[in-house]
């Protein structure tokens, strides 16, 4: 009888590293011989989603996600749950380890209302690390937050079209057509932090940590602490929902309609609410320390902050270290500061234009996939997404890796030479109609990329030419 394997994928972004998780698990386990169906949380949604019986009838589960894939469902199957990057970088040896049936059993525990609102964190049965739920949590967040941010930070951004004060009653620039789309965009750049604090919470508590989320959300919006109090406030009111759950647990089950609509968000709010209030002062002091700190070296040193941006950018390519400088990005975004976002762009460009120009400029030293891999990067890079270059750091990783952050780091210095503004926080050169000085940006973009394809096209040449000689000289041997 054939072996069947079901997985889901998912990443923050839900644009490429999902989809790919895909596509690699799929061709492992053709090359197994193993049928496989692999559920994907994109950003449309679920799709080819895992039916009751496809679990039923599933010998081994792979989670590869960095963000909630409702793995309570997993219950009692064989499960492996590892990060997204795992799947692309070493799918063969997950769909291995699940025909060898040395995987645990997932311990998932029932949830504490009927109507499935509260659902204790079991991760830890399938031997994920803290480290990665906590991180699974925060990106569930940000998942959620990145579409209001991208149609809120555009439309924002095409009212700078009709100039930078169309939107002031007051300036000869005034427009009032440019006005209503700032508005709007604004209010879809309000809504990221009310948002990213109840999906982290939902992704913890479910329903009723969404409820309660998306009120310490506004809190944390409310009273100033931005990204900081929205991060905060998520798990906080992740881990209180939970708190309330197991404290209720022993209640009669004819009150399990009254947890659900009175008892869980009247004393979540109250609970979450007050202690949301008494953080927010503190909170609100090191969220600004950490803009003026950023926003200072934007001034004083931006050599200093382009490699620091640019390293980031780089070094993992759309994974956590990426992340924490894009999110950065778009929290000072929010907070009118267009400069920084500007060489967070320019260095999450870079990477793929490397591999394109590299395969262009040194075609022999790439097979026929790869440099139709590298020529598809040119358009993955101009649209912003990073992910294209990481089949080809994944190969030879502690070379290319460094040239690639490298590249993003000269694109990243140069634009704050350049002190080009990106008020977009997405689209690459789709948005270059509201860059300031779009002719330097796309020069730095080209220059880092340029020299980040010529370092790692000799990369390459040595390489080739260092397998050429081994494989002589074991020849000669014979």
């Amino acid at each position: 009888m054939a072996i069947k394997i079901i997985a889901a994928t998912g990443c923050p972004t839900g644009i490429a590293h999902t989809f790919m998780a895909q596509e690699a698990l799929e061709q492992a386990a053709k090359r197994h011989g193993v049928e496989i169906k692999v559920e994907t949380h994109g950003q449309v949604g679920i799709q080819n989603p895992l039916t009751p019986e496809d679990i039923a009838e599933a010998d081994g589960v792979i989670i590869a996600a960095d963000k909630d894939v409702q793995a309570e469902r997993f219950a009692g199957k064989r499960v492996i749950d590892v990060p997204v990057g795992k799947a692309i970088k070493d799918p063969d040896a997950l769909i291995e380890q699940i025909i060898s049936g040395n995987v645990p059993i997932f311990r998932g525990k029932e949830p504490v209302t009927e109507e499935k609102d509260v659902n204790v964190e079991t991760r830890s049965g399938s031997g994920a690390a803290i480290g990665h739920t906590i991180y699974k949590h925060l990106m569930n967040g940000v998942s959620h937050m990145l579409p209001f941010v991208v149609a809120g930070g555009v439309l924002t951004a095409i009212s700078f079209l009709f100039g930078i004060y169309s939107f002031d009653p007051k300036s000869s620039q005034y427009n009032e057509f440019a006005a209503t789309l700032k508005t709007i965009g604004g209010m879809g750049m309000n809504l990221m932090v009310p948002v990213l604090c109840a999906y982290i919470a939902e992704s913890i508590a479910k329903r009723p940590g969404l409820v309660i989320g998306f009120i310490a959300g506004m809190i944390a919006y409310t009273n100033g602490t931005g990204f900081l109090g929205g991060i905060i406030g998520g798990f906080l009111t992740g881990y209180i929902m939970l708190g309330l759950a197991w404290a209720f647990k022993k209640l009669p089950k004819v009150f399990d309609g009254l947890k659900a609509i009175f008892l869980y968000p009247v004393i979540g709010l109250f609970i979450v609410g007050l202690l949301m209030w008494v953080l927010s002062s503190p909170m609100e002091a090191i969220n600004k320390g950490l803009m003026s700190f950023l926003t200072g070296f934007q001034h004083s040193n931006p050599v200093l902050l382009g490699i620091i941006v640019g390293s980031m950018c780089a070094f993992d390519m759309g994974g956590p270290v990426n992340k924490a400088a894009y999110v950065t990005g778009t929290m000072l975004l929010g907070q009118g500061n267009y400069y920084f976002m500007a060489g967070v762009s320019a260095a999450c460009i870079t990477p793929p234009l490397v591999t394109g120009f590299a395969a262009l400029f040194f075609r022999k030293y790439f097979d026929q996939g790869e440099r139709n891999a590298a020529y598809v990067n040119f358009i993955l890079g101009s649209t912003h997404i990073t992910e294209g270059a990481i089949p080809f750091a994944a190969k030879n990783p502690l070379t290319t890796i460094p040239i690639l952050m490298v590249g993003s780091s000269i694109s990243a210095i140069l634009t704050y030479l350049f002190k080009v503004q990106v008020p977009a926080p997405h689209g690459g050169f789709l948005v270059l109609p509201v860059v300031t000085r779009p002719f330097m940006w796309v020069t730095a973009i080209l220059t880092g990329s340029i020299i980040g394809a010529i370092l790692y096209g000799f990369s390459r040449k040595h390489s080739t030419a260092q397998q050429t000689e081994n494989r002589e000289g074991i020849a000669s041997v014979i």
